[in-house]
């Protein structure tokens, strides 16, 4: 992945995906005029993300592996699934043997997972997955009557939250893609201030383009209220960030997180995500927020271009999620590196089923490990925290390394 230096060296989109950007962009203009001149990042971020076959996960467009905007650790090698299947069995004996994976992207990880658990002697009964994208349903069917076609028959999928579970709730990159609330605190005029960062819509100038003469998203600014108000007044009140210090709260990803503990009897969430504690995620020199956005390979920070063809994430605060899940009745069953968890689950043992004389296999599957675990890489960024309940034993992937404590 690299760093856009410029929007306009980015590569254009097809026609049809400009068009369909376009229609979106529409739609989001209507939404903001409706709402009278303005609407939350959180709301526009909805929008470009999930709005029916328009947002960027909503309208069928190949977004996941080398052909998409980027590479999910399930993508770049099965050895990820292989190693995270140790840890799933081991939850399914202690809990029960079902699974539920929400945000299945691709398909790739649902595949490769009930493959290796097949070869343990571990299949679950049942393995559903959460995915409101027709386009991506289509797409995840396709990837397992491909690669594990004998499989296909324990595999389903699910449209809402099940009212009762046990068993295994795994998600693998979910919480960075739900829509956040974006947050300035204050300015040098008003250095208590707590604002809103919202979407509104600027005409443009008289005589210029086509373009220009319609008028383009913008930000702007409003002053914090609700629920926003107050999470944020708390951060203001334990971190004290400095005048215009500008960040994310995500409270879709922890009210997600506090579903589940009205719903799961016995068992673990194992979520998996870039991210920090929150001590690190409203660090001072972290003045301008998380926020990301991809497009072919290319990461940039401006949300408003080409809409519903670019991915818009933000990084965990998982200190967040940890108190929406305990307030909610769940247990923290670990919280540590990607890299350790991975290596407390196998995996270089498991890349050692490839002989290192078969260079042509080995080495690009040592490669991948290598971004996988390396803390220059994915190692570090990456967490994994596991939520629960019923469960009293240690799991496997937290057995060293645990940063708990940190939270």
């Amino acid at each position: 992945m690299t760093l856009a230096p410029s929007l306009s060296r980015l590569p254009p989109p097809e026609a049809d995906a400009r068009l369909a950007s376009d229609a979106l962009l529409a739609r989001l203009r209507g939404e903001i005029s409706g709402a009278g001149g303005w609407i939350a990042f959180h709301r526009f971020m909805e929008m470009a993300l999930y709005t029916p076959g328009l947002g960027y996960y909503s309208g069928g467009a190949r977004n996941f592996g080398a052909a998409g905007d980027f590479v999910t650790a399930p993508e770049l090698t099965p050895i990820f699934a292989r190693t995270l299947a140790a840890q799933a069995q081991q939850i399914l004996a202690l809990a029960a043997p079902r699974i539920i994976e929400a945000g299945a992207g691709s398909g790739r990880l649902a595949a490769d997972l009930l493959l290796e658990l097949e070869r343990r002697g571990s299949l679950p009964d049942s393995y559903r997955i959460l995915e409101l994208s027709g386009e991506l349903r289509e797409r995840q069917r396709q990837t397992l009557a491909e690669r594990a076609p004998r499989l296909l028959p324990r595999v389903g999928w699910l449209d809402r939250l099940p009212t009762r579970f046990e068993g295994l709730v795994l998600a693998n990159e979910l919480l960075d893609a739900l829509p956040v609330h974006l947050l300035r605190w204050g300015d040098e005029e008003t250095p208590g201030a707590i604002f809103e960062r919202g979407v509104a819509w600027r005409a443009g100038p008289e005589g210029g383009t086509e373009g220009e003469a319609e008028g383009a998203l913008a930000w702007e600014d409003r002053p914090a209220q609700g629920r926003v108000l107050e999470h944020a007044q708390r951060i203001a009140d334990e971190y004290r960030p400095p005048a215009g210090y500008v960040s994310e709260i995500n409270l879709a990803a922890a009210d997600w997180t506090a579903a589940w503990g009205g719903i799961l009897a016995r068992g673990a969430l194992l979520l998996i995500d870039y991210g920090f504690p929150r001590h690190e995620f409203y660090h001072p020199q972290r003045d301008s927020g998380t926020l990301m956005c991809h497009y072919r390979h290319h990461a940039h920070d401006d949300p408003f271009f080409l809409p519903g063809l670019q991915d818009i994430t933000a990084h965990i605060d998982f200190t967040a999620i940890a108190e929406s899940g305990y307030d909610a009745g769940l247990d923290l069953l670990g919280y540590t590196t990607q890299a350790a968890f991975l290596l407390n689950n196998g995996v270089t043992e498991i890349l050692a089923r490839t002989p290192r004389e078969d260079t042509r296999r080995y080495l690009p599957q040592a490669q991948a490990v290598q971004k996988l675990v390396s803390p220059a890489e994915m190692g570090e960024l990456f967490k994994v925290m596991a939520l629960g309940k019923g469960i009293a034993e240690t799991l496997d992937g937290f057995s060293t390394g645990d940063r708990s404590l940190t939270l």
